[in-house]
């Protein structure tokens, strides 16, 4: 068993660093949102925890904290503005972000090193730390789900206008979750970065973009576990396509596909979806049944005059 987890423990820091930037994907989808700018967010948590590490000399923990508050403020920065804009308008302002985050890490070279990236990171995030940080966050967002930031942004996601009907203030909940995930975001650069020894720009490009969008399409976007369900199946899948590496992608894209046909709810969710039925229908096979409604007597039949007059 231990030879099994020092043989892939690299893989399992993979899958735990990318749950956290999955979750902070589930966050602004889950608010309706339709932000790409988590890998932005990564990319400044890890070159800011990176950089004071290597060139401050900062302690790796306080770095991973400055990392997580740089994410989080450039999200604050973007999210008023952005709560403004609807649907593919979002993604495009997100996606601009981005290529400006990458354009800055590849060509500010006095600063970000260029394309050579940052190395001699000390790793201090090993994947007990990282699991603890994850089961944290979990934590966090199953207990934000049933307060009523949670429930507002699962209403919001619904339908816009109801959530205004009901009250709902659709631009603050938005400005909430888009903060949260950048947050969430830089937090896992910054884990990422202090848990590999190096970072490059390449690592938070439009793969990043396209693999934390698609762990929430295939895991499920109404609840926490999709994220995680998502990330686990789309970081596991080359090691088990391994044979097949200059397809892996193309496996990766059926597979994306096949779940968006046939799971449009994600695979975490329809599971989840699924033993909630189950449960329901055990609970009302076992419900004791009402008592029977006691009987009417019948009314005694007269016949009329018409039908040969009255009986005594």
């Amino acid at each position: 068993m231990m030879n099994f987890f020092y043989t892939y423990q690299s893989l399992f820091d993979h899958i735990l660093v990318y749950a956290m930037l999955a979750m902070s994907q589930y966050v602004v989808l889950r608010a309706g949102v339709f932000s790409l700018g988590s890998a932005g967010f990564a990319a400044i948590g890890a070159y800011g925890c990176a950089l004071l590490v290597v060139k401050a000399g900062w302690p790796p923990l306080a770095a991973i904290a400055a990392g997580t508050a740089l994410g989080g403020a450039a999200s604050a920065v973007l999210a008023f503005p952005l709560s403004r804009l609807r649907g593919v308008f979002q993604a495009v302002a997100t996606l601009a972000m981005v290529q400006i985050v990458l354009s800055a890490t590849q060509n500010w070279t006095s600063v970000t090193n260029g394309a050579i990236g940052i190395s001699g990171i000390p790793k201090v995030a090993g994947t007990g730390e990282l699991l603890l940080i994850v089961v944290a966050v979990v934590v966090l967002l199953a207990a934000m789900g049933r307060h009523s930031i949670g429930r507002a942004m699962d209403v919001i996601r619904e339908d816009e206008t109801v959530a205004v009907s009901l009250g709902i203030s659709v631009p603050y909940h938005q400005r909430i979750a888009f903060i949260l995930s950048g947050l969430l975001a830089g937090l896992g650069g910054a884990l990422q970065a202090s848990s590999s020894y190096a970072i490059t720009p390449g690592e938070f490009g439009f793969g990043m973009l396209v693999a934390v969008l698609a762990m929430v399409v295939l895991g499920g976007r109404t609840s926490v576990w999709g994220a995680l369900v998502g990330a686990a199946i789309l970081t596991t899948l080359p090691e088990l396509f391994r044979v097949f590496a200059d397809y892996r992608n193309v496996v990766q894209g059926i597979l994306l596909m096949l779940v968006i046909v046939y799971l449009p709810r994600g695979v975490a969710d329809t599971a989840i979806a699924l033993l909630h039925d189950r449960r329901l229908r055990r609970q009302a096979g076992h419900a004791p049944r009402a008592p029977a409604a006691p009987a009417v007597p019948k009314a005694p039949i007269v016949k009329t005059s018409i039908e040969g007059g009255l009986r005594p």
